[in-house]
């Protein structure tokens, strides 16, 4: 089994004792997102979509790092303060993603770090 630690600066650092993916063999684990600016660590203001896409591109950068993209994505893991914003995240995603689709899973939550309304890991597979 090899284990790699994967980090880019293009995606937020981490904000407490954990890595951005940890990749095992051909498969990476992603930490959670949130919409955070790498550049500058401050969350997103404004509506829903600007989080929703800053999250989006944060998974990017962190599937970039270790040699995918995000359609290599098989399991992504959706977490919402409002569920009501669920419609919004399926017209985003599909901006983002191609055919065929991850497997996803879609949770409503009570809160999020730094008082994110969105949060989102994933579980991708590399050649």
């Amino acid at each position: 089994m090899t284990r790699q630690i994967i980090h880019t600066d293009n995606a937020p650092a981490a904000i407490g004792p954990y890595s951005q993916a940890v990749k095992v063999d051909n498969t990476v684990y992603l930490s959670g997102q949130i919409p955070l600016i790498p550049e500058s660590m401050e969350l997103v203001t404004g509506d829903i979509n600007g989080q929703i896409r800053r999250v989006f591109d944060n998974l990017s950068a962190v599937c970039q790092a270790a040699g995918g993209s995000l359609n290599d994505i098989a399991k992504l893991n959706i977490f919402l303060t409002d569920l009501s914003h669920f419609p919004t995240v399926n017209e985003i995603m599909s901006e983002y993603f191609d055919e065929p689709w991850p497997a996803r899973a879609a949770i409503g939550v009570a809160s999020l770090p730094k008082g994110a309304e969105v949060e989102m890991d994933a579980i991708m597979v590399v050649e």
